[in-house]
């Protein structure tokens, strides 16, 4: 279903966050710690019920809301830490991407288009890990949030 108003919104949105990249960044590292903290909660009442079942079980949900919670706290708290999760993600990413051309690529005499296939995961891990690059730091985390919102709502407009 076609919405021109959220392609406009995600537009505005995005020309925001890029005036104030540390805004975007910081209205994202809250909302991302309350829904991790949503899961923690929901992690340890899981894990208070379990108890009575299995106490291994329980226990390693217990262990595993604390952590959580721990992160969901430190996300809404601290937009750096998001920006350390997201630059480790995007790094992890790219890794896993030119393993994964490098993978295609060794195996290509099997495969008919294993070789674009291996091209095209190591250039994007290349372009993954150069954005790990940038969202290590906040402000051009923010300023990459706000290109992607940009992006997005021209492609809603456009579809």
């Amino acid at each position: 279903m076609k919405n021109p108003v959220l392609g406009i919104l995600a537009i505005v949105l995005g020309l925001i966050v890029l005036a104030f990249p540390l805004a975007g960044l910081v209205a994202a590292s809250v909302l991302t710690g309350f829904v991790v903290l949503m899961i923690a909660i929901w992690l340890l009442v899981v894990g208070g019920s379990q108890m009575e079942v299995s106490k291994s079980a329980g226990i390693m949900n217990l262990i595993l809301g604390i952590i959580v919670l721990i992160v969901g706290i430190g996300l809404i708290f601290s937009p750096a830490l998001f920006a350390f999760l997201a630059g480790f993600l995007l790094y992890l990413a790219g890794i896993f991407l030119i393993l994964a051309g490098i993978i295609s690529l060794a195996s290509r005499s099997e495969f008919k288009n294993a070789t674009w296939a291996g091209i095209l995961g190591i250039i994007l891990g290349i372009i993954y890990i150069i954005l790990g690059t940038f969202a290590f730091d906040p402000i051009y985390l923010g300023a990459l949030i706000g290109v992607w919102l940009v992006i997005n709502g021209i492609f809603s407009l456009l579809e």
